[in-house]
């Protein structure tokens, strides 16, 4: 999604730095806020899954995004964190009045962030997103609950807390374009190597052979020319 910073006024601009810098510094119970520099209108945060919900235990990554038109217009927010809610869209858009016709310009985006919160408390299935979660909300709350807490458990037990992550970052993988015994893996390399063994194996006994044969002739010689010496006195 495309930056709105160049399309909102130097004004709004200073009034969302303020209130991100002040929530990075002191964030609501339950939610970290991961803010950008390079891009102040989208902001990331993780909120923690409310004790006594399905979603207990889990770390939910979510962000909000300003528009053009912000504060005039509410921001949009999106569940980064796949989750099973009735007011959780299945791309992650959110269903909720204060991102709609509740919102005042005036509530700033802490008030927002808390109200998504209590919406995994008190989902509202008169506005489902995920009409099959709103349905079993009503008619079926344990095949709800476990519904909802088996995605928690998959998707948001797993350590996908924090902010964005650069698919460049931690370690890569070793490359080794000039070396195609490395690139083939240590098979291929250990079958030239014990076919090389073999070669040295008998080239070594062919070695002892002739250097055995050359000394056995070098004694011969000294003998022959011992006796011609004894010959001769």
């Amino acid at each position: 999604m495309n930056s709105n910073v160049e399309n909102l006024p130097p004004h709004v601009l200073r009034l969302v730095y303020k209130e991100v810098s002040a929530l990075a510094a002191d964030p609501p119970e339950g939610i970290k806020i991961y803010p950008s520099e390079e891009d102040i209108t989208e902001l990331h945060t993780a909120i923690e899954g409310p004790e006594g919900t399905p979603f207990a235990g889990g770390i939910f990554r979510m962000r909000l995004v300003l528009g053009k038109d912000f504060p005039a217009v509410p921001p949009k927010g999106y569940f980064l964190t796949k989750i099973f809610h009735p007011n959780v869209g299945h791309k992650g858009e959110i269903c909720v009045n204060v991102l709609k016709r509740d919102w005042k310009a005036e509530l700033g985006l802490k008030h927002v962030l808390l109200t998504i919160k209590c919406l995994l408390i008190h989902p509202n299935p008169e506005s489902a997103l995920n009409e099959e979660a709103g349905r079993l909300l009503l008619e079926d709350y344990a095949e709800y609950e476990s519904r909802a807490r088996l995605l928690t458990e998959i998707h948001a037990m797993g350590g996908t807390s924090g902010p964005p992550q650069d698919p460049n970052d931690g370690p890569q993988p070793k490359k080794h374009a000039g070396d195609p015994m490395k690139r083939a893996g240590p098979s291929a390399a250990s079958v030239p190597a014990a076919l090389g063994n073999g070669a040295n194996g008998a080239s070594t006994t062919t070695s002892n052979s002739n250097s055995s044969s050359s000394t056995n002739n070098v004694a011969g010689k000294k003998k022959a020319d011992k006796k011609r010496a004894l010959r001769r006195l």
